[in-house]
């Protein structure tokens, strides 16, 4: 089995989640992050999104959704644990998901947050 296939301790998780992927949480043996939407036009395009990101990277989450949520839940089946490949499409998932170009100051501005027409998700 290779290193990324190697289920790493809860203990090797919650710190590598506290350093680089506070909003995500172990739980139950899955990494776990639930992104809050505006709509569920938003909703489907989080989980889009989350589907380009996995079949790009050929490992696939299980993903809940509802209305105004989405929830993201990854482990490796194969190694029975968490491993380095889900924490690598974690943060992938975040940087893309949590991008929030209106706040970089650049020719992008980003979803207008206050007219729910356009508003997309709920940055935290």
């Amino acid at each position: 089995m290779s290193e990324r296939e190697k289920a790493l301790s809860a203990g090797e998780v919650e710190k590598l989640l506290a350093d680089s992927l506070p909003k995500w949480k172990l739980e139950d043996g899955w990494i776990k992050r639930t992104y809050k939407t505006t709509s569920w036009k938003s909703t489907l395009m989080v989980i889009n999104t989350v589907g380009h990101l996995a079949e790009a990277a050929w490992h696939h989450p299980d993903i809940t959704a509802s209305y105004a949520w989405v929830e993201v839940r990854l482990q490796t089946h194969t190694a029975k644990g968490i491993t380095m490949k889900d924490l690598e499409l974690a943060q992938k998932i975040e940087s893309v998901v949590g991008w929030q170009p209106g706040s970089e100051g650049g020719a992008l501005t980003g979803t207008p947050q206050d007219d729910m027409r356009f508003s997309y998700i709920k940055y935290d």
